[in-house]
């Protein structure tokens, strides 16, 4: 197994702080070496004081190009969107001048949208410069969840499609995801959780194998890509 390079904090604050310095740090290697940078993040509650924290950065943030690991098939204006939430919490004050390519297409039907999704990754996004899994109590990241019919396809590294559509039987909305391949494409990649639950979860995760019912291991259990775990 690939090395997972794993940083415990005990207090939010320095988790952020430590967090956001890897990230930035990571994101303007990537401008001097190329000239632009891509970041993809992930929704739920646990990345908002980071993306806070993010915004205020001084960075050559119009070199930087935003996009989703996922994102709930919703208009974007609704709160429930991923889109949306990056767009409040993140692309603001210094991160404002940041580009954002979204995964949602208006009048699309998702399965449609796929490819539509993965072309507009790969042409405008791709490589990923820096990657932000988060993990949920019931051990999904991006919007892989357990037990998922769509799961051998999203995992299989022959599959190099960006994009998959996928119908949660355990979470509401129709979801666009990364693919395993294409999350493992990324230079760097960041697991952030928080909170005593996270932690045990995480604890059986890297303790056991199967894919399928902790979709999060076919991220933290391979030996393609070293994985910065920070987490409270």
């Amino acid at each position: 197994m690939m090395s997972r390079s794993v940083h415990a904090f005990n207090e939010q604050k320095a988790l952020i702080e430590a967090l956001s310095q890897s990230i930035l740090a990571n994101l303007q290697k990537a401008i001097e070496e190329k000239g632009k940078a891509s970041l993809l993040v992930s929704g739920g509650s646990t990345p908002k004081p980071l993306f806070e924290k993010l915004r205020k950065e001084v960075l050559d943030w119009d070199k930087v190009t935003v996009g989703l690991c996922d994102e709930r098939w919703v208009d974007v204006s609704k709160e429930e969107s991923n889109e949306h939430f990056v767009k409040k919490y993140l692309l603001q004050e210094e991160a404002a001048k940041a580009h954002f390519v979204g995964m949602y297409c208006e009048d699309t039907d998702i399965y449609t949208a796929q490819k539509l999704c993965s072309k507009k990754m790969k042409e405008k996004l791709f490589p990923f410069d820096v990657l932000i899994l988060g993990m949920g109590t019931d051990a999904h990241t991006a919007s892989l969840f357990p037990e998922n019919i769509k799961l051998e396809e999203a995992f299989d590294l022959k599959n190099q499609n960006f994009c998959i559509a996928i119908e949660p039987t355990t979470a509401p909305y129709t979801r666009m995801s990364l693919t395993r391949w294409a999350i493992l494409g990324a230079k760097h990649i960041y697991i952030h959780f928080e909170g005593d639950e996270k932690i045990a979860v995480y604890e059986e995760a890297i303790a056991g194998e199967d894919m399928y019912m902790m979709p999060i291991r076919s991220v933290l259990n391979q030996d393609i890509k070293e994985i910065e775990v920070f987490y409270r």
